[in-house]
């Protein structure tokens, strides 16, 4: 046993490397294949295909992500959409009206931290006292408090400023 030579020890480590990190990643799809193929219940043939008329049925994700609250789809209205029709079911009679925009516009509009979609955007709100915060994609942020009395209109614009400058200057 001489020396090895550096190339080949640098092949050998990249290769431990490739291992370390790739694994993880294909064992579990792989793992993902097979159930799939036995809950069909089809046999493998030498080349790797099955048998039978059609391939088997495989589910968009494995049975581990159905419990993974990161990867689950929600089911039902979007989080804003709730939010909203929850705003306008306690709005009675008496309902305030709240016109946002914003500039620019297409910001994500928090009412008293509760997402209720992007900007403008007209909401039917029973009268009080509102939190209303503007977000954008950048880190622009705006932010007011809006009184409504019972069956008012008001129209409320925010400016939005960047909440880190985006320049810096050096004297």
């Amino acid at each position: 046993m001489g020396l090895k030579s550096p190339r080949k020890r640098v092949a050998r480590y990249l290769h431990r490397i490739v291992l370390l990190v790739c694994v993880p990643f294909i064992v579990p799809h792989l793992v993902f294949a097979q159930a799939a193929t036995e809950a069909a219940g089809a046999t493998s043939t030498s080349a790797g295909m099955t048998t039978g008329a059609k391939p088997p049925a495989v589910s968009p994700k494995p049975a581990a992500a159905e419990n993974d609250p990161y990867l689950a789809t929600r089911e039902g209205p979007p989080p804003e959409e709730t939010n909203r029709k929850t705003l306008e079911e306690g709005a009675g009679k008496d309902a305030a009206k709240l016109l946002l925009r914003s500039v620019p516009s297409g910001v994500r509009v928090y009412v008293n931290e509760l997402f209720v979609g992007r900007s403008p955007l007209l909401l039917i709100v029973p009268p009080g006292k509102y939190r209303v915060q503007m977000r954008g994609e950048r880190q622009e942020l705006g932010e007011r408090i809006v009184g409504l009395l019972p069956n008012d209109t008001e129209n409320v614009t925010i400016a939005l400023t960047l909440r880190y400058p985006s320049r810096i200057t050096m004297k």
